[in-house]
């Protein structure tokens, strides 16, 4: 691995943390397009490494900010974590099964519809 690479994925892995640590997104949203765009990762690759992001403690020290402020309930975070855990596993599953090109319409299908909804649709 080239220095250079390393201080990519150092960028693109703090531009991650501050977003999610703002508003929620990070593996998704930043990890995966510029692991595809910037260093040329296939979708799967990048979808692998950024749920590998996730099984490590990345967000413990932002997700402790918003509990000490009262933001976090945890009976919440305890049944979308089962949820997640579970879906995780299919969805996984499904991806591994499908051509790439499809992962790849359905991921930017999936921020598009977000994207919209967010800028335009009041609730």
């Amino acid at each position: 691995m080239t220095l250079q690479t390393i201080l990519i994925l150092l960028l693109v892995g703090l531009l991650a943390g501050v977003l999610s640590g703002m508003v929620g997104v990070g593996g998704g949203l930043i990890i995966v397009p510029a692991l595809v765009f910037i260093l040329g990762y296939s979708q799967l690759q990048a979808q692998g490494t950024s749920l590998g992001v996730l099984l490590l403690p990345a967000g413990l020290l932002a997700v402790i900010n918003y509990y000490q402020k009262g933001y976090v309930d945890l009976k919440v975070v305890l049944i979308l974590a089962a949820g997640f855990l579970v879906g995780g596993w299919l969805g996984s599953k499904i991806s591994l099964s499908m051509p790439e090109t499809i992962v790849k319409k359905i991921f930017a299908a999936f921020m598009i519809l977000a994207g919209i909804k967010m800028l335009f649709i009041d609730k």
